[in-house]
């Protein structure tokens, strides 16, 4: 059997308790954590609290070894991930490949930062558009995908849930500042090359950090003044809003600090 088990958000109580169930009976327990990870809760917490070993597996052993797959054969094995196991089309092909091996699997569900940020941003959920992530620049590698799937979702009226980068074997983890300087470096690649754009300092952001834990931070506000604003330690997203309901309006001057004049504009 092979279990997929989504640890949460945030720290080592985000377990359900179907999950803990599987993981403190399971023969062996695996994890990845370059998709996403619990900041609030180390290794050895969660391994004490299943009574189990947690063995951490890199990005070659879990796309390319299979390594869980393998001992899925003859041993009841769990694939641990923060988050909900499934938000990851990877996991999905494990899945996939486990059924074509003939190995049983089960999924315990865990809470998701894609049901999580846009509840706490106090939009509705149901007018949000198609997710991005921006990833870390590298050489020849600055795609404007990022941006330009926030314009499409803002012309047909939609809010953008924006995920930052995760570089788990690096420590890396993009910042809310980082990913808004991002969108406003691919504005002038645009403006260079004589393209529209309908992203700029002042479109209204909402940076969260840490969703799940105790210290959330919700903060509302231009790009501008959002670059400059210290929200601490990761993991960060951003959501970019588009037409606002005047309960989602007031929801980001109240509860997200948001300057006043959000409500000049519904």
């Amino acid at each position: 059997m092979l279990y997929f088990v989504g640890l949460g958000l945030f720290d080592l109580k985000d377990i359900s308790l179907k999950g803990l169930d599987v993981l403190k009976n399971v023969d062996v327990v695996y994890a990845e954590f370059f998709t996403s990870r619990l900041f609030g809760s180390n290794f050895q917490a969660i391994e004490e609290l299943i009574g189990n070993e947690i063995i951490i597996l890199n990005r070659e052993e879990v796309e390319e070894e299979n390594v869980f797959l393998k001992d899925a054969l003859n041993k009841n094995v769990a694939l641990i991930c923060g988050g909900d196991p499934l938000i990851a089309t990877t996991h999905t092909d494990f899945l996939l490949e486990a059924k074509k091996m003939g190995i049983e699997t089960k999924v315990i569900h865990g809470s998701s930062i894609l049901s999580a940020a846009p509840g706490i941003s106090g939009l509705q959920a149901y007018k949000f558009g198609k997710v991005t992530t921006i990833p870390f620049p590298d050489h020849n590698f600055f795609p404007h995908s990022p941006y330009l799937a926030i314009a499409d979702n803002l012309i047909n009226d939609a809010h953008t849930l924006v995920l930052l980068d995760i570089q788990y074997h690096k420590d890396r983890y993009m910042t809310i500042n980082q990913g808004l300087e991002y969108l406003l470096e691919v504005r002038d690649d645009l403006i260079a090359k004589n393209k529209e754009v309908v992203i700029d300092e002042k479109t209204l952001a909402i940076g969260i950090a840490r969703v799940g834990s105790y210290d959330v931070i919700v903060k509302a506000g231009s790009i501008e003044e959002l670059i400059e604003y210290d929200f601490g330690g990761p993991l960060h997203c951003i959501v970019i809003p588009s037409k606002l309901h005047i309960v989602e309006a007031e929801y980001l001057v109240e509860i997200a600090n948001g300057p006043k004049h959000i409500l000049d504009n519904v």
